[in-house]
């Protein structure tokens, strides 16, 4: 793994910094929210009403148009050197407060897989504080920029309540051999559990890197060789969390018009208006995330 420039008790205090300094000067744009919850399934998930994502999206389209963001990344967003290969960033459109980007410094595609390098880095952030890390492996999953980037957001997601709204769930996780699935996640899914607290850094980013391909499998998401890089063959997303690690296979981006990204499957959902709140209360949270993961109607059970 590349040598970690990352100084222990460093970051969060970087991130608060940062934040204070780029909302003073306009460099970051939180979208205002309106928060409610929906029960579902035995999981209380987090809805936020986001009024503000017009600016975004015109954003992301110049982003398109204009090139990649991130080569160069806006120096009034940048939080910290995290490896040779990784640096981090504020998002600037960020819906929850601290919302961290983990960027490689050099273009990858956000299609190759994840390599040990980018569990360092990511894991090297998460262990500074409280927080679920996640990916958008693809447009189809989310992902709203090519360039690779893994993103973080602190814990909890809401004030009360369990740190994600699925939490309690992973107890009754059914694993056989290194990986399995757990009960009441109606939705496809494969889970490995992974104590990211027993080993040094670069044996956690390996392990943690191990279990994310034992996932890959177990879901049917396959390594493709593009010209000497290795690519996955199927969009999905991936929750990097304390209690382990949870994959998801994608096949569409948006369910009856409401965009899913890895944090849906984490319990938390967003919506642009009172409309498509209406329509997540009516379908269900949990039927939103299993259509997302697979073509046609999602029937829960066998």
């Amino acid at each position: 793994m590349p040598n970690s420039h990352l100084q222990p008790g460093t970051l969060w205090p970087a991130v608060m910094r940062q934040t204070a300094h780029a909302l003073r000067i306009g460099a970051l744009c939180p979208i205002e929210t309106v928060q409610s919850t929906i029960e579902d399934g035995g999981v209380r998930f987090l809805v936020r009403q986001v009024s503000s994502l017009a600016r975004k999206d015109k954003a992301r389209r110049g982003g398109s148009a204009g090139g990649n963001p991130f080569l160069p990344y806006d120096p009034k967003l940048f939080v910290a050197e995290i490896s040779d290969t990784h640096v981090a960033l504020l998002n600037k459109f960020n819906v929850i407060d601290h919302h961290l980007l983990v960027i490689t410094r050099l273009f990858e595609a956000q299609e190759s897989l994840l390599t040990v390098a980018d569990f360092g880095a990511l894991l090297a952030c998460m262990g500074e504080f409280a927080s679920v890390g996640f990916y958008n492996g693809g447009q189809a999953a989310g992902a709203s920029q090519s360039h690779k980037h893994l993103q973080i957001v602190p814990l909890p997601l809401a004030e009360d309540g369990p740190p994600m709204p699925i939490s309690p769930l992973l107890a009754s996780a059914r694993i056989a051999g290194s990986t399995g699935t757990v009960a009441g996640l109606a939705f496809p899914h494969a889970f490995a559990p992974l104590d990211l607290s027993v080993a040094p850094m670069d044996q956690m980013a390996r392990m943690a890197w191990e279990r994310y391909r034992s996932l890959l499998a177990a879901v049917g998401v396959d390594a493709v060789d593009l010209d000497g890089e290795l690519r996955q063959s199927a969009p999905y997303n991936l929750l990097v969390m304390s209690e382990g690690l949870l994959l998801v296979p994608r096949s569409r981006e948006c369910v009856e018009g409401i965009s899913v990204n890895a944090l849906g499957y984490a319990g938390s959902l967003f919506a642009r208006d009172a409309a498509q709140m209406r329509t997540i209360g009516s379908i269900g949270p949990m039927n939103i995330l299993g259509r997302a993961a697979e073509y046609g109607p999602f029937k829960r059970g066998p």
